[in-house]
């Protein structure tokens, strides 16, 4: 046996260790993948969620947009709008530029100061119309619009919200 068959003979290990590294790579990626289909086919076939409506226990921001609704939900006592904004409002944004106007309407929870969750429900909404105006939208084509009724309906973290809708 000459060097060069010592050498690759020392080397033969590194075949089978490789593909059980990419085994199991290509395993979790799969997982992954089936996780976020699974997720993604109980999500209404309406509805594109960024982020997953906020549960009655979740207390996290997160955006979901229904046959053209974009509603952001936001954490107790926050005004931080989700990620995945941008990429929520894309349809409304083009909307918008096509010469729809955008109502946003703000609502908060009923628990706590109502003075405060009606100042809240208003950052919340100026936060929404910041992103807005960051992706292009022209000011004139944004209406703030305060709703009669400020206490938002569901779950706490459901109320807690502020809708997007486009119209002519």
């Amino acid at each position: 046996m000459d060097q060069d068959e010592e050498d690759n003979k020392g080397l033969l290990w590194i075949v089978p260790a490789v593909g059980v590294v990419l085994a199991v790579v290509l395993g979790v990626a799969v997982q992954q993948v089936r996780g976020h289909a699974q997720a993604t086919s109980a999500t209404a076939s309406s509805a594109t969620a960024v982020e997953a409506a906020p549960q009655a226990d979740q207390d996290a921001a997160s955006v979901v947009v229904t046959d053209g609704l974009v509603t952001f939900y936001f954490a107790s006592a926050q005004a931080d709008v989700a990620t995945g904004a941008v990429e929520a409002l894309s349809a409304a944004v083009a909307a918008a530029q096509a010469g729809k106007t955008l109502v946003l309407s703000g609502y908060h929870d009923a628990s706590g100061d109502p003075a405060f969750n009606a100042d809240l429900a208003k950052r919340r909404v100026f936060a929404v119309r910041d992103v807005l105006l960051q992706s292009g939208v022209d000011e004139a084509r944004i209406r703030l619009e305060k709703p009669q009724e400020l206490v938002g309906s569901g779950s706490p973290a459901q109320a807690r919200r502020v809708e997007v809708v486009m119209v002519d």
